[in-house]
């Protein structure tokens, strides 16, 4: 399945993704990562850095959901499919790169690149745009309120 172009968008924009999983016993794992890229058409990858638990779980059930959220619109995408981890070697090295160009010294710090194959992309929205809420007034009012948990002090 292709990410659009409104998924790409968020995903550039707000490279946080947060990585569902499932352990060995069953249960719901969710990790916050926030080094993805969109690759191509079909394909995400995040940076493993300090993930053991994730990387556990991904080895023995290679799947996971990942969603991302645009804070200000409240609208997100939801990526789901295959992993692939490609640990360090010729492919690793052919792809490092991209997370140099993004992240700079931090790349020095990759362990590993974990690629997901979307198989289902769904967006994400909130109930507002379901009662003819704007783009603009999510955002005028997501605004509002980051400024008053975080105001600007001169």
């Amino acid at each position: 399945m292709a990410l659009d172009d409104f998924a790409k968008t968020v995903i550039a924009r707000f490279p946080l993704g947060f990585v569902a999983t499932v352990t060995p016993d069953g249960r719901p794992h969710l990790s916050p990562k926030g080094t993805f890229l969109v690759l191509d058409d079909t394909t995400i990858a995040f940076a493993e850095i300090r993930s053991p638990d994730t990387m556990a779980n991904l080895k023995h059930q290679p799947i996971a959901e990942v969603n991302f959220v645009d804070q200000w619109l409240r609208k997100g995408v939801r990526v789901r499919g295959p992993v692939r981890i490609i640990a360090k070697g010729a492919e690793f090295d052919s792809l490092i790169g991209k997370w140099r160009e993004v992240w700079g010294d931090l790349a020095g710090r990759i362990n590993a690149l974990v690629l997901i194959s979307a198989d289902e992309i769904r967006q994400i929205t909130t109930p507002p745009y379901d009662d003819g809420v704007t783009e603009d007034e999510m955002v005028a009012l997501y605004k509002d309120k980051f400024a008053a948990i975080y105001p600007h002090e001169k």
